[in-house]
């Protein structure tokens, strides 16, 4: 099994699970419009614990009531296509907090396609 490297960019973004998008969850809309744009692919992730910009913690620990845990949006694909995504996360995202970070795609069995990795 062969495996190449091509560049990437891990686009992140982290908003409450309690944020709406018209009347359906936030990180829901996004990954949606993810797959709409044809980007490679999309995860959304489950914080245990955490505080934004307020500085209030929210957790899950069992004695605490705190809801609107933080939730993580991960999208990995080439910059190009990742850039071109933004416009869209503009009119969604108010106060989540928004990440690009380059990173390397593993591409196994010796398929390299630079477009859509």
């Amino acid at each position: 099994m062969t495996t190449t490297t091509v560049p990437g960019v891990r686009l992140t973004v982290v908003v409450g699970e309690d944020d709406r998008w018209h009347h359906k969850p936030l990180f829901a809309e996004i990954v949606h419009r993810a797959h709409r744009a044809g980007l490679a692919g999309a995860s959304v992730f489950r914080g245990v614990e955490g505080f934004g910009a307020t500085s209030l913690i929210h957790t899950s620990r069992l004695l605490s009531l705190s809801e609107d845990l933080p939730v993580a949006v991960v999208i990995v694909d080439t910059e190009e296509r990742v850039r071109a995504f933004l416009p869209q996360l503009d009119e969604l995202v108010g106060e989540g907090l928004v990440t690009i970070d380059h990173c390397e795609i593993l591409c196994r069995n010796g398929i390299e396609d630079k477009e859509s990795p």
